[in-house]
């Protein structure tokens, strides 16, 4: 666990550890990650490439997190210059599914969002 999990962490959390899991897998950059690893193993440069827009600090805190929970395999090979290829693991494959199904759901309701969002604003604009 990281210093700033533990300085958030809630009583609620401590007794529903899933609420983290859950946090790590439906974060913004996580979501990216596993849906992104589903296609194929990645090198870092790739992978920050490919989601675009993260910083190497939130890719490298999301791919450790994600490693620490099971779901990512990081494969070190002693070559010089070092490489790194970050893949799915089983129970990865599995989350990064659910997740991608979800995303796939919010492009296909976009327009319902959009419409349900402009008839709240028109409602509590009167």
């Amino acid at each position: 666990m990281t210093v700033s999990e533990r300085g958030r962490r809630s009583d609620g959390e401590a007794m529903c550890p899933h609420r983290l899991v859950l946090e790590h897998v439906t974060s913004r950059w996580g979501v990216l990650v596993l849906i992104r690893l589903l296609e194929r193993p990645y090198r870092f440069s790739e992978l920050r490439r490919a989601i675009g827009g993260v910083s190497e600090k939130m890719l490298t805190q999301t791919l450790q997190t994600l490693e620490r929970d099971g779901l990512v395999h990081r494969d070190a090979k002693p070559v010089i210059p070092p490489r790194v290829d970050y893949s799915l693991t089983g129970l990865g494959r599995e989350a990064a599914g659910q997740v991608r199904d979800l995303a796939l759901w919010t492009e296909r309701r976009m327009d319902d969002v959009t419409a349900a969002r402009q008839a709240y604003d028109e409602a509590r604009a009167r």
